[in-house]
């Protein structure tokens, strides 16, 4: 079984995440293949759009439906993180190569966030022009609590993102809704998840007209769980030093603050700080090709750091969620060693987009 399945319905190129008992989790086999594939529509008058979704899960198990992805490779990563990291870098390097290929393609895709979508499911959704979500999409760039930061572009996204909700998904891991995704701008669209293959179906038909199709199709998504909590998201999450949204978060004695802390007190203090610096810097890159290259620096250092390994076996291996993180404070990670993991790598070993 292959875990893309890649073909052509009409004039819309295919791509079909096909690895449900992963919940279609990216590894590098699935990034080359997507690659080629866009590679190979590029230029081809036959294909006029593409299209992003996952299959159907064997069976039509519920178990198995529940993601359109649900990140990276996190075992090679930690794996290839123990020793000298050129596994993880090499997977960094091409899922970036992907990144920034859905970003710039010039042929309008359409992803269906319909399902669990975190990590590198964020990374391979939100470049497509069209981002169509539904109540049952889980977003989230939950890295911190593994000890890693919201890569796959996450300091572009976020850092443009309304007010400080950027800072505080990127030092939480908090997860939307597809309301909230429609309410942020991260969706394009919402429809109800009953209609997807209609619409799929009716894009196969028109693919010149996904725009105008998604709009008729579309319905009122409700508030979601953010909205609410604009306000104390903006003054709470206001700071870009990480040690200032703890005093913030223990001088308030709201619900919501209290729920934010106890979340931020679970998180990698390493991971936070390199969270808050990203989105910080990211504001202000110029291109999407200057974000991946800083990202592919950061990463490649990030899984070779005692907190990712440290994440990765208290959450997926041993699964007892009792990370022991060092430095175990905001206060002990230094902006000195934030410097080190942001160092521009030397021009023969940074990242370069796909030819």
């Amino acid at each position: 079984m292959t875990d893309v399945i890649i073909d052509t319905a009409g004039k819309v190129g295919r791509l079909r995440l096909n690895r449900p008992r992963a919940l279609h989790a990216l590894n590098v086999a699935m990034c080359a293949s997507m690659l080629d594939a866009l590679d190979a529509w590029r230029g081809d008058p036959g294909v006029a759009a593409v299209m992003l979704d996952h299959a159907p899960a064997p069976d039509g198990d519920p178990k198995l439906s529940r993601g359109f992805c649900a990140g990276g490779d996190i075992r090679l990563l930690a794996d290839s993180g123990a020793t000298d990291g050129e596994a993880a870098r090499a997977f960094f390097r091409l899922e970036y190569r992907l990144n920034h290929a859905l970003f710039t393609y010039a042929k309008p895709i359409v992803a269906f966030m319909d399902g669990v979508t975190m990590g590198g499911g964020v990374g391979i959704a939100m470049p497509c022009r069209y981002r169509v979500a539904t109540e049952r999409t889980r977003f989230a760039m939950p890295e911190s609590g593994i000890g890693l930061f919201p890569d796959v572009g996450g300091g572009w996204y976020l850092s443009r993102l309304p007010g400080r909700v950027g800072a505080f998904l990127a030092v939480t891991g908090h997860r939307l809704d597809g309301a909230d995704c429609a309410a942020l701008g991260l969706a394009t669209h919402f429809l109800s998840a009953d209609r997807l293959e209609e619409a799929k179906a009716a894009i196969i038909a028109d693919p010149a007209g996904i725009g105008a199709i998604l709009d008729r199709m579309a319905s009122g998504p409700g508030e979601g769980t953010i909205a609410a909590h604009r306000a104390e998201i903006d003054r709470l999450f206001a700071s870009d030093v990480l040690e200032e949204i703890v005093a913030a978060l223990e001088a308030d004695d709201g619900a919501f603050a209290r729920e934010q802390l106890a979340v931020v007190r679970t998180k990698s203090p390493l991971a936070m700080k390199v969270g808050l610096r990203l989105v910080h810097e990211g504001a202000g890159l110029q291109s999407f090709a200057d974000e991946m290259r800083q990202e592919y620096a950061v990463a490649g250092r990030m899984v070779q750091r005692h907190d990712f390994l440290e994440g990765v076996r208290a959450v997926i291996v041993d699964k007892d969620h009792a990370p022991r993180w060092n430095p175990a404070t905001p206060e002990g990670v230094t902006d000195h060693v934030l410097d080190q993991i942001f160092a521009p790598l030397p021009e023969a070993e940074a990242w370069t987009p796909h030819d």
